[in-house]
């Protein structure tokens, strides 16, 4: 597999995202400084980390298994979409689903980052769809 180059510019004293194993699909992002996330609550977290994505492709932001079995925390839009053409902070909006606060440090792996291809597509407008065995069976119809 032949990697994609990513432009990326940091915050000072801010690490470079990296996978953790070979077999890694995301990076992990770290948050830049403490805090807390009251149980019940959102927030956004800074990484300090920007960068410059190939057009044809986006990162999505997703949340580390670790926090959301341990402390019920999670990536709240996940997978959060930062597009090709977006050069602001990459945010990480972490709900506290949890019974606790959760607290945070400066340089606490908060959430993952996965690159992706994107498809463009262009639509077709038609008066019918071909027909299925499905049909328009949708939420809950092929049982539990």
């Amino acid at each position: 597999m032949c990697p994609i180059e990513v432009k990326i510019k940091c915050a000072k004293g801010i690490s470079l995202p990296r996978y953790i194993t070979e077999g890694s699909a995301g990076m992990d992002l770290s948050v830049i400084s403490d805090g807390v996330i009251k149980k019940g609550e959102i927030k956004l977290l800074p990484t300090g980390i920007y960068m410059e994505i190939p057009e044809g492709y986006e990162a999505q932001i997703r949340p580390r298994s670790g926090l959301a079995l341990k402390y019920g925390v999670t990536v709240l839009n996940s997978p959060g979409t930062i597009d090709s053409d977006y050069r602001g902070e990459i945010g990480v909006i972490l709900a506290n689903f949890g019974k606790d606060d959760f607290e945070y440090k400066k340089g606490d792996r908060i959430a993952q980052i996965v690159f992706n291809r994107v498809v463009k597509v262009n639509f077709v407008v038609v008066y019918e769809l071909a027909e299925t065995e499905r049909g328009d069976g949708g939420f809950g119809h092929s049982g539990r």
